[in-house]
């Protein structure tokens, strides 16, 4: 099988790079009790880092059928994540609209934006190809880091590679590599 892989990509220097991650951790009364699916992502990560990119983080948490819920808010897989890399991780509370590209338009390369909780929203259930081009629009390259929602037609997995070069993270290209040799 062919891998798209990232680091066939030859200058990520100030690219804007939309990783979709699959953060879809357990919670016990709005703390992570297992941190595995973070850690697990920590190399692809810190390989875009390391070659300058700005780095747009998007998951998902759970299943709020679009509609916003308080307990499924990233916020603490954010705090999480900037506790294991040992750097600011700025979280966004949307995941669209005028604050996200205010604020991604104003990123340094090596920086992380990560966005709200991408199911708050029903267009990205509905794969929606308006909500793919704002998703697009944030970025210069699409990086898919989660194996678990590569078969959903969701907004952020599917409809956004219409509009951006794709590439496997690596996480995603190890777990598809040993899947073959299975």
């Amino acid at each position: 099988m062919k891998i798209n892989s990232l680091a066939k990509i030859k200058n990520l220097a100030d690219k804007n790079v939309f990783l979709r991650v699959d953060f879809n951790v357990p919670l016990t009364g709005g703390r992570i009790s297992e941190d595995y699916k973070i850690k697990c992502v920590l190399p692809t990560i810190e390989y875009l880092i390391s070659q300058g990119a700005r780095v747009i983080i998007a998951s998902h948490l759970g299943e709020p059928d679009g509609r916003k819920e308080k307990d499924l808010t990233l916020k603490p897989v954010a705090t999480r994540l900037k506790s294991l890399l040992k750097k600011p991780v700025n979280f966004v509370a949307e995941s669209t609209g005028r604050e996200v590209k205010e604020i991604v338009g104003k990123m340094k390369a090596g920086e992380i934006v990560f966005l709200e909780n991408l199911r708050f929203n029903q267009g990205e259930y509905d794969n929606n190809l308006n909500l793919a081009k704002e998703y697009a629009a944030l970025a210069d390259i699409y990086v898919n880091d989660a194996l678990a929602v590569s078969h959903r037609e969701q907004a952020s997995v599917s409809a956004i590679k219409k509009y951006l070069p794709a590439y496997a993270g690596l996480l995603l290209e190890k777990e598809i590599i040993a899947f073959n040799n299975i």
